[in-house]
């Protein structure tokens, strides 16, 4: 029998959201054995590449996140099934103003750090103003950037006063900068380098270092949790591998019940089509995405009209084809499909891919072919696929004759670093959005303080379109902004979207929970899981 299974759940704007319920101390796997998860995400500490990985003012990728949601608690969080967000620490949160420009929430009575502390509004108070005032590298502290002030009123009540109307707060107060995190622990005015983490979320956090690397990660249940989530076991482990086909043996092997991202396209369809019922694999719509971005004030591509002569030479269905099948989808726009306020710019400026329409962009703005480039990618972060799919852009453009590329590959750390210090002209990079709404997929690279640290910068993005977006509380009321953010980007193109990818776990036979085990945004909820009977 083929084991897998195809969950519909994620698709944004399509169900609504089914809300966890309330956790607590009891339940629980109950055989008092971690089920255990592989992954091939790494985990470095240093000072170059950043010495605090697991601090929540610092950490802005999707792995640390997934370490960050299971052990720091945030006001809200995302329900079961996606849809909009639900108080978590907070017993309940909503804008007191109709121009959602100030936002209050109220703590839940009786919350604990995992090591007794109450928690009170000043404590939330102390985590917002720290993640802002330290300001860190990664650019994360910029999803606060529309808190003006906190204010407490005794014990539980917290107030947001907004600088200008931002209708996404609540979905922003559910990510791990917005994570409450002990005083005692906690530098106000430093960022926690290595790997400690203090909270009060349904795990608590035990590391295994070996050489600056965080190599495996136990989250055992904390007693002292107290929010919305409903936690399915008693120990969750988390083992870092050096590549896919290592974790994959491991799957095979037994030595981990479940195995997450990232599998390569190869190992899923192998999974996929085995008619062993060992082993189940779970696809999920998904709202990750990858892109091609620019330093716009490089030589190289300082001119649109190279940046445009790759968006009309760059053939996405040919790239998604060869390189991931089904498991992915061609992408014309920084807003993926399923996600309101969704448009096809790229497809409608530069409709079918044209070699001809290419040229021409380049002689009109007098740039002389081969234009000579270099294009940078990360070789152990986005899958074992990336080198395949840059090999496939490498050749697609040098075919047209109109470009003369090589390819760069970098770890993870160093290709990071050096992509916000604008050391690359053009490079790959994978976006997992901070929340599934519109504004996940605009404000951070185009917004001030853009993550990217990008150069390119258009005012009317800033200043007009995406205030304006962020007004809408109706988010289908703010598709008018979205649809012209969305047209200018296709017309300058500091970055350039190709593909939009589904989802996959996979787990050994007797592991529940796996359909729920990664949301839209690919953050991983490990309460879901539980040893049980799988029909």
């Amino acid at each position: 029998m083929n084991r897998k299974t195809l969950v519909l759940a994620a698709a944004m704007g399509l169900l609504a959201p089914v809300l966890a319920a309330c956790g607590d101390t009891e339940g629980g796997s109950g055989d008092g054995e971690a089920i255990v998860v592989g992954t091939t995400d790494r985990f470095t500490a240093s000072k170059e590449d950043g010495p605090a990985p697991l601090d929540p003012a610092w950490a802005y990728d999707v792995g640390t996140w997934n370490i960050l949601r299971q052990t720091v608690q945030t006001l809200m969080v995302q329900p079961r099934g996606d849809g909009e967000p639900v108080p978590e620490a907070a017993e309940s949160c909503g804008f007191t103003d109709a121009g959602n420009e100030r936002y209050s929430c109220t703590l839940r009575d009786g919350l604990k750090f995992s090591n007794g502390d109450a928690i009170t509004a000043e404590d939330v108070k102390f985590s917002i103003e720290r993640a802002i005032s330290i300001e860190g590298d990664s650019g994360v502290f910029a999803l606060l950037s529309t808190v003006d002030t906190v204010e407490t009123q005794g014990d539980r009540e917290v107030i947001f006063h907004l600088k200008s109307a931002d209708a996404t707060f609540p979905y922003k107060l559910s990510t791990p900068v917005a994570g409450i995190v002990n005083p005692d622990n906690y530098d106000k005015g430093k960022l926690r380098e290595g790997f400690e983490i203090d909270g009060s979320g349904p795990y608590t956090f035990e590391g295994k270092v070996e050489d600056s690397t965080l190599v495996s990660a136990t989250f055992t249940k904390n007693p002292s949790y107290k929010g919305a989530l409903k936690v399915n076991n008693d120990k969750v482990e988390m083992v870092s591998y050096d590549s896919a086909d290592a974790m994959g043996e491991a799957l095979k092997k037994g030595d981990i019940d479940m195995a997450t991202r990232t599998m390569s396209p190869e190992q899923i369809q192998e999974l996929s089509n085995n008619t062993d019922d060992e082993i189940e694999v779970v696809e999920s719509p998904g709202l990750e995405i990858r892109y091609l971005a620019f330093n716009t004030e490089a030589a190289t591509v300082k001119d649109k009209a190279v940046r445009q002569a790759m968006a009309q030479v760059i053939n996405r269905g040919e790239l998604v084809g060869n390189v991931y099948g089904s498991q992915a989808e061609p992408l014309f726009s920084l807003v993926p499909a399923g996600v309101t306020g969704h448009t096809n710019a790229f497809f409608n400026t530069y409709g079918d891919p044209s070699v001809a329409e290419a040229r021409e962009l380049l002689e009109d703005a007098g740039v002389t072919t081969p234009v000579k480039l270099t294009l940078h990618y990360t070789h152990d972060h986005y899958g074992p696929a990336a080198k395949s799919e840059f090999e496939q852009l490498s050749k697609q453009l040098n075919d047209s004759g109109l470009f003369e590329t090589d390819i760069k590959s970098e770890t993870w750390n160093k290709f990071k670093t050096a992509a916000q210090n604008e050391k690359y002209d053009v490079y790959g990079m994978g976006w997992f959005p901070d929340y599934p709404d519109a504004d996940a997929f605009t404000a951070p690279f185009l917004g001030e303080d853009n993550f990217l640290s990008s150069p390119y910068a258009n005012p009317k993005i800033i200043k007009e379109l995406i205030p304006e977006s962020r007004r809408q509380a109706d988010r289908l009321s703010a598709s008018d902004s979205l649809t012209e953010i969305q047209n200018i980007v296709a017309e300058d193109v500091p970055l350039l979207p190709l593909w939009q990818g589904k989802q996959y776990v996979a787990a050994r036979d007797g592991v529940t929970g796996t359909a729920y085990a990664l949301n839209s945004s690919s953050s991983l909820q490990l309460w879901e899981l539980a040893r049980g009977v799988t029909e």
